[in-house]
């Protein structure tokens, strides 16, 4: 690969690229790509937090540039917290269930439900977009009021030796 002289720099407009390795990168246009030998190009996301509707989440090109899909990618980061907070605080296994085999089976395949929702929310907020963190936010927090407070639960109900939930707390 050539290096980058003085000529061949680009300014991004952005410091959130930091320094770039001019041996790994090649030469880099104004839209972020970076034109490497081969006639391969690489795209280069954003690494600080901004607002604004153009972004990408779970997949290439989507949301798109349309601001009605943006509301559908928000919607969808909301609903996706929501589940995680659901699945985490919602008790589905009879306690008077004796198949051990059947309950860890099934404490299982929650805990992996759970999981992958909760790296999806994360890799959209990892998009950087402030709307995008906020909708994961607020659907972490409504989940949590709706199903993991005392707000909507009859406590009276509860016996105090039994959890509250099939599956430990979320600790990433």
């Amino acid at each position: 690969m050539k290096s980058m002289n003085s000529t061949d720099m680009v300014d991004m407009n952005s410091t959130a690229m930091g320094d770039i390795n001019s041996t790994s990168m090649g030469d880099m246009n104004r839209t972020g790509m970076a034109d490497m030998e081969g006639g391969q190009m690489m795209m280069m996301s954003q690494m600080t937090f901004y607002w604004g509707k153009s972004t990408e989440i779970f997949f290439s090109g989507w949301p798109g540039p349309s601001s009605g899909m943006y509301a559908v990618a928000l919607v969808m980061v909301f609903v996706i917290a929501m589940l995680v907070e659901w699945i985490s605080h919602t008790k589905f296994i009879n306690s008077t269930t004796n198949n051990k085999i059947l309950v860890g089976l099934l404490q299982t395949a929650m805990y992996g439900v759970r999981i992958g929702l909760a790296y999806l929310v994360m890799l959209a907020v990892m998009s950087f977009n402030v709307g995008v963190l906020l909708a994961a936010i607020a659907g972490c927090t409504t989940g949590f009021l709706l199903f993991g407070s005392r707000v909507f639960r009859d406590s009276s109900q509860m016996l105090p030796y039994e959890k509250a939930s099939d599956l430990p707390p979320l600790n990433c």
